[in-house]
């Protein structure tokens, strides 16, 4: 491989390419796991920024740019201000926009939350010959993409175990802050939700008896504050879930004919919101308006009450100030 660094520009027919393919491209049809790993060490660029995810799109017209010479540099690891909490047994963290909670599957490369958590428990201070083993993390909830807010790892078997248990028996407190279209009103959704509602998407089994693979889901609502948009009525709320389904809010608010602002799936009847928000706080929002405001169970170990509440992230907190 010619290590003299290389740059270019991405062409219409490498429109969302992953940056490995256009890294893959640009350097002479490297390996693959070579283009992997010259973009996890941090030897290239997207816009003059340093990238880490090897399956990141890039749209045309970016540039990027590799130096297999460069110095070599970690991938990002979580902000020490978003670990909440951290004991032998688990880790609570406030998740940010844009960043996956775990891998889809041992093969998914993509950056992740959990993967981030990891590097930052590493790099937390002095480590017991038990710490690679809870490095390793036990995933017991997710959260979307594009939502923010806490979420708890495990890092012991026990842990795992402990707070697997209170998922099922539904003993854990989630509440979480949301921003939907129209004038929504308290309410308790209940439905069966299943994997293909009939158009590609989850939703509720509108049938009299659902197949063995519905699931149950549990949405509570209360609202909070009505504002009005520009384009209507809009509402905040709080929902607090009985169950934790895929996509459960999401499906359970656009059903009711009030869905998320920044909803670009579950839209029914809706205008698409914009890509990008307005100026001078008259728009929408670029990604769905949900937050996982508060987390509260018990230990899972030794049974001392946990709760936790993490503010509105900045993007929320503005739009919400440019409504009032």
């Amino acid at each position: 491989m010619d290590d003299s660094p290389r740059q270019t520009v991405v062409a219409p027919d490498q429109h969302q390419a992953t940056l490995a393919a256009i890294v893959r491209a640009l350097m002479d049809e490297l390996p693959w796991s070579k283009s992997r790993e010259l973009i996890r060490s941090g030897r290239v660029k997207v816009g003059g920024e340093l990238r880490f995810d090897p399956a990141e799109r890039v749209a045309e017209g970016a540039r990027v740019e590799v130096n297999p010479v460069a110095r070599r540099r970690r991938a990002p690891t979580l902000a020490r201000d978003r670990i909440v909490h951290v004991d032998r047994d688990l880790v609570v963290v406030v998740k940010p926009a844009g960043l996956l909670s775990v891998p889809y599957d041992d093969q998914d490369e993509r950056d992740t939350l959990i993967e981030r958590t990891r590097q930052a428990l590493r790099e937390l201070g002095p480590r017991d010959p038990a710490s690679d083993k809870r490095d390793r993390l036990g995933v017991v909830q997710r959260l979307d993409k594009d939502t923010t807010g806490l979420l708890v790892f495990a890092r012991t078997r026990a842990g795992r175990k402990g707070l697997e248990a209170q998922f099922r028996a539904h003993s854990v407190e989630r509440r979480y802050v949301a921003l939907v279209h129209g004038r929504a009103e308290a309410a308790v959704h209940e439905s069966h939700l299943i994997a293909d509602r009939g158009d590609g998407l989850r939703g509720s089994w509108r049938g009299k008896s659902p197949p063995k693979a519905a699931r149950r889901a549990v949405t509570k609502v209360r609202i909070e504050q009505r504002l009005r948009g520009p384009g209507g009525e809009l509402t905040l709320i709080s929902c607090r879930l009985e169950t934790g389904r895929q996509h459960q809010i999401r499906i359970h608010l656009a059903e009711a004919g009030n869905p998320l602002v920044g909803e670009q799936v579950y839209v029914r009847g809706h205008r698409r919101p914009p890509k990008k928000p307005a100026r001078e706080g008259a728009g929408l929002a670029s990604r769905p308006m949900l937050h996982a405001a508060s987390l509260g169970f018990r230990h899972p170990v030794n049974d001392r009450p946990l709760r936790f509440e993490a503010p509105l992230p900045d993007d929320f907190r503005a739009l919400l100030d440019s409504l009032r």
